[in-house]
């Protein structure tokens, strides 16, 4: 899936300022509830997953859009700290997107999304981009926080680029087949793959089930990602369920995009599929055991202590 000049990992995607608050339990409809802490940090599920991939080791870039705002400012220098490459990230009038994100004591979350900037990106500037990039990159990763307008030509450039081309489709949305048949690896969790596929997810038989709609729409592999029950791997030749890294939940935020950038890293360097995997679960693992958003994401040192042990 790879060559040792191109080694990098490449994302389109959201990009926010997230707004967590901290309670003991979510509050009822018309409650004023009193939380216990409070945080605001560098999110968007693109973004995530691009702080992910760098942490796990890959040179990533990233191709997004922020307001002119304070908080655009905010997150472009976390980005740039973390290690991500941020000439694709343009600069437009208007607000940057958030995130309002409540975490009960359980871990569990909800989340509402602004878009702000992110429904600015521009098709040509990004197609583009993609093209650039793929001199080092070979792994691209997208999801459904950008507009939906630019789904198919994301991923049809990337394609023709030659890059391994990775879909989050979440926030789940209905996409037509052509989309689909442009999508190397799609990793939905439970609830993902059941509102797109109509199958009720809740053992490896039903995620395989939900698995062969996909397949049968041209993807190449399914990873359904199950929770406590581990991440069920479905392509035309094979099932096999990777059991989940056990770890005390504290806040499950930005789990599944701490295992899609470090999924990615890993198979832009060259680890095949069931070892990109098992990589991506254990970076997953240590994210729910932290607070917040892209501050509880794993470095590469990490991840592999944890599989270490």
């Amino acid at each position: 899936m790879t060559t040792s000049s191109r080694t990098g990992v490449l994302v389109v995607g959201s990009v926010s300022a997230d707004l967590t608050a901290f309670s003991s339990r979510a509050p009822e409809p018309g409650e004023t509830l009193r939380g216990e802490s409070f945080s605001l940090a560098l999110g968007g599920k693109g973004a995530n997953q691009a702080v992910a991939a760098a942490r796990a080791g890959a040179p990533t870039a990233f191709i997004a859009c922020v307001g002119d705002d304070t908080f655009g400012a905010m997150v472009v220098g976390e980005l740039t700290a973390a290690g991500v490459k941020v000439e694709g990230v343009r600069t437009v009038a208007g607000e940057t997107g958030i995130a309002h994100i409540r975490v009960d004591s359980t871990g569990e979350n909800s989340i509402v999304i602004v878009p702000g900037a992110n429904d600015a990106l521009d098709e040509a500037v990004v197609l583009q981009g993609i093209r650039d990039a793929a001199a080092s990159s070979s792994v691209l990763l997208t999801q459904l926080e950008t507009p939906a307008r630019l789904t198919a030509s994301i991923l049809r450039t990337a394609r023709d680029a030659g890059l391994t081309t990775i879909l989050d489709p979440a926030p789940a949305a209905a996409l037509n087949d052509e989309v689909w048949s442009l999508v190397d690896v799609v990793t939905p969790n439970e609830t993902e793959a059941r509102m797109l596929t109509g199958t009720v997810v809740d053992s490896e038989e039903s995620a395989v089930d939900a698995a062969r709609w996909f397949l049968e729409r041209g993807v190449g592999a399914v990873l359904i990602t199950r929770g406590g029950a581990g991440t069920t791997l479905v392509t035309a030749e094979r099932v096999e369920t990777f059991p989940v890294l056990e770890v005390e939940a504290v806040d499950t935020t930005a789990a599944g995009d701490a295992f899609a950038g470090a999924l990615g890293a890993a198979l832009a360097g060259g680890r095949s599929l069931e070892s990109a995997i098992r990589y991506g679960a254990a970076a997953g693992a240590l994210a729910v055991s932290k607070r917040g958003a892209s501050p509880s994401i794993p470095t590469a040192a990490e991840i592999e202590e944890l599989l270490a042990r």
